[in-house]
């Protein structure tokens, strides 16, 4: 790959342009190098070769780069990385997430869109990216850990899991000649870990303590053993927890202000959403099981998760593989970008384009295995995409029966490429709309 750097390697050509640098992988090779500082990664291109990816990771490829840096905060689980957990918390994790529980946990959801809108007034300006953003995370917070009886633990992770989020990707990028500039993002990432990981404690120690029998991923994590039968230890249990945690809000936050985002963009797309959520709904908060006739809306946060997923996932091998007859050695990086796969033209007619009826039954049929991955995929595809995308649908039901959000004019939105694909700021009105009857 050229554009590398003496020491830092394709680090500044990838941070100056993010989504440029890795879209133009493909036209370089199905197999990659790049050198971030002096490790090579190498990042396949195409959907075949990232399922690849995915499928070996069951038999030997673990988590990436980024773990390093963030296992001591993060322990075993670091959420940039995605997931080996080991296989009595990913057992505890998947039956956390049972269809079941799922269904539950959204009637939690189905209340907090309904108090949020609620909340708003007319002409009310609102910094929907913010908005979104402490929605997920409240949302995510009371479903893992049922903050409503400790204000205390509540407060601590509202206020310091977006720090999280936010200064987390200064601690991987291997820049070694700027660590004097990230040194302040260094303290005030540190001091959100310690903060977030005191509250997740906290929680835990209420938990193990409290008598009465929940069904909640905590309880699930508590109760769960390892490969050794010993359960869990509370620090394992606050490995997972934080992961959910950030994996959780930091995707479905954004993915929820870029949807409204799009909607004021796309004024017959939100027509059609509009009529559907007062068609299905009547007036009501939505609720899980209004997803099925949500037909429309659900192509729409298809379309949204396309159009804004993560920027890379990577992996680290633990043994030899051979991938389109490039080997990569065993201890060697291993990645893909969702956001390079989603907007490649050989599999998206039309890639920049924001065409929910892509996701139509024809049309999503004839998509490739592997070029729409939003989740990444295999046997550690995050655990909580369908509570995601259900959550995200139940919300823009909600609102779309309700409120019209409208952009501030003179105002444009930044794209802040992270792990994911956030908004900068997003101010919009709120302006109430009269209910329709008919489709």
């Amino acid at each position: 790959m050229p554009g590398r750097w003496p020491l830092l390697g394709h680090t500044p050509a990838m941070l100056r342009r993010r989504l440029d640098f890795s879209a133009g992988l493909s036209a370089v090779g199905d197999v990659v190098r790049i050198y971030l500082g002096k490790r090579v990664v190498y990042v396949v291109t195409t959907p075949q070769l990232a399922c690849e990816v995915l499928a070996a990771e069951t038999c030997g490829v673990g988590k990436g780069l980024p773990v390093g840096k963030f296992r001591k905060f993060f322990g075993n689980r670091p959420p940039v990385a995605g997931g080996d957990c080991r296989h009595g918390e990913r057992k505890a994790v998947q039956a956390a997430f049972h269809p079941d529980r799922v269904v539950q946990y959204c009637t939690a959801v189905t209340k907090g869109a309904a108090e949020l809108v609620d909340s708003w007034r007319p002409g009310q300006v609102l910094e929907i990216d913010r908005v979104m953003r402490d929605f997920a995370i409240a949302t995510v917070d009371r479903m893992l850990l049922a903050t409503d009886s400790d204000p205390e633990v509540d407060g601590e992770i509202r206020r310091w899991t977006p720090e999280l989020i936010r200064h987390g990707v200064a601690r991987v990028l291997p820049l070694p000649r700027a660590r004097k500039l990230v040194r302040p993002v260094d303290r005030r990432f540190d001091e959100a870990v310690g903060r977030v990981h005191a509250a997740v404690d906290r929680a835990i120690a209420s938990a193990r303590a409290d008598p009465v029998e929940r069904q909640d991923p905590l309880r699930s994590l508590l109760s769960a053993r390892d490969s050794t039968g010993r359960v869990l230890s509370d620090r394992q249990v606050r490995d997972e927890v934080v992961t959910l945690l950030v994996a959780g809000s930091g995707t479905t936050g954004p993915a929820l202000a870029w949807l409204f985002h799009e909607l004021a963009r796309h004024p017959e797309v939100q027509r059609r959403v509009q009529t559907e959520a007062d068609e299905v709904l009547r007036g009501r908060p939505a609720t899980i099981g209004d997803l099925p006739r949500l037909r429309y809306l659900r192509r729409v946060v298809n379309e949204v998760l396309r159009r804004y997923p993560l920027w890379f996932v990577v992996r680290r091998t633990a043994e030899d593989l051979v991938l389109a007859g490039v080997r990569v050695p065993a201890g060697a990086e291993v990645a893909f970008s969702p956001h390079a796969l989603h907007h490649d033209e050989r599999f998206h007619r039309d890639p920049w384009r924001f065409d929910p009826d892509r996701w139509s039954p024809e049309r999503a049929g004839a998509l490739p295995r592997g070029a729409y991955l939003p989740f990444a995929g295999g046997a550690h595809r995050c655990p909580g995409h369908a509570y995601a995308t259900a959550g995200i649908a139940i919300v823009a039901a909600t609102t779309a029966a309700r409120w019209r959000l409208v952009p501030v004019p003179g105002k444009s939105v930044r794209t802040k490429v992270v792990g994911t694909i956030h908004p900068g700021r997003m101010p919009m009105a709120a302006l109430p709309r009269p209910r329709t009857t008919t489709l």
